[in-house]
């Protein structure tokens, strides 16, 4: 093959810099190892963000995603280091990753973490009549 996972996240230069906007990216096929029984755990890791000077790449975002696949990890610890990467790789104003994961042992997990700059506030909300 010649595509392999990868850990570097790829980014572009922001289109619209001067403009709050929303990126929402949906992953349904996710999957990592649970770290005591090696059995596959899968998700839907859902991202939102508010770019700043960059965005991430979605190819390289596709192998980051990948690489994974053959590494034990718990929920919460995938969701945040996923987090972390994404945000030192671009400085979002605003990130949040949601891993919606299967069901295991009849048990569903939903972890959400969020990063938002310091400097950044967010606009209001419009309400339309």
């Amino acid at each position: 093959m010649s595509t392999q996972p990868s850990k570097d996240l790829e980014t572009f230069v922001n289109p619209e810099p001067g403009r709050d906007y929303t990126i929402r990216i949906d992953i349904p096929e996710f999957t990592c190892l649970c770290p005591k029984t090696g059995q596959p755990d899968f998700a839907t890791i859902r991202l939102e963000y508010v770019p700043a000077a960059a965005c991430v790449e979605l190819k390289a975002l596709k192998l980051y995603i990948w690489s994974f696949r053959d590494q034990g990890a718990f929920h919460e610890a995938v969701t945040n280091q996923i987090l972390n990467d994404i945000v030192a790789a671009i400085q979002p104003k605003f990130l949040r990753v949601r891993a919606e994961f299967n069901v295991r042992g009849g048990i569903y997990t939903t972890v959400v973490a969020e990063h938002r700059n310091p400097d950044w506030q967010a606009p209001q909300p419009v309400h339309l009549p």
